[in-house]
This record gives C-alpha cells, structure tokens and sequence, in this order.
C-alpha cells in the first residue's frame, strides 16, 4: 500500500448555524490548516497515489479566501469541511481539519474501497 499526505493552509470565513446561542453564529474567519491522506495499492501511469498540486486545486482552490457559507452546500462546521474535502479526492481516505490551535475535526471514510 503506498500513502500520501499533503497539508495546505486555507484562509475563509464562516459563520456556522447552531440551534443554540454561540459567537460561531457571526460571521468570522480562520486561517484552516487541512491535511488530506490518500492511499493506494498501485501506483498511477505517473508513478503516483494522487498529485499533490490536484489536490491542492480541488480543495484549496474552492476553498481559499471565501466565505465558505457561499461556497459549501451545508453548514460549514469543521466536520462537514472535513467530510467535504474527503469526497473531493478519489484516493482520500481520511482528512484532519484544524479549525483553530486545539480544535481539531478527523474525517475518515469507513466505505473507501482500498483497490484504488
């Protein structure tokens, strides 16, 4: 099995609807620091498990400088945004999302299919 990891900032913004009283409800930013892991038995015809600038493409390149209420189709709490940035690359097995020093969301696909 060959494993990859690529980390990338994302600076956005949010505002998160909550059914109770939280400063999370004002909009507000974060500098989010996004680790995706992916993983496959063969390599691609490049010699690679998923090219790290596609990556960055699909996730940082939707993502960075937005608001991510506009952007997302949920309520953008760091477990859906981690969620989100599993599906968007098919090798991904698990994403760690950091929304802030100490707060920290993990995603992993029980369902990934490890013939990739």
């Amino acid at each position: 099995m060959y494993y990859v990891k690529k980390t990338m900032e994302v600076s956005a913004s949010h505002s998160l609807s909550l059914n109770y009283e939280s400063k999370c409800q004002a909009p507000h930013g974060h500098n989010w620091r996004i680790t995706v892991y992916c993983k496959s038995r063969q390599l691609d015809v490049n010699g690679m498990v998923a090219d790290f600038t596609e990556i960055k493409r699909r996730i940082r390149g939707v993502l960075d400088h937005r608001n991510l209420n506009e952007v997302l189709p949920f309520n953008p709490t760091a477990e859906n945004i981690a969620r989100w940035c599993c599906e968007q690359v098919e090798q991904c097995y698990r994403v760690e999302v950091q929304e802030s020093l100490g707060n920290v969301a993990v995603y992993e696909d029980d369902d990934f299919d490890e013939t990739h």
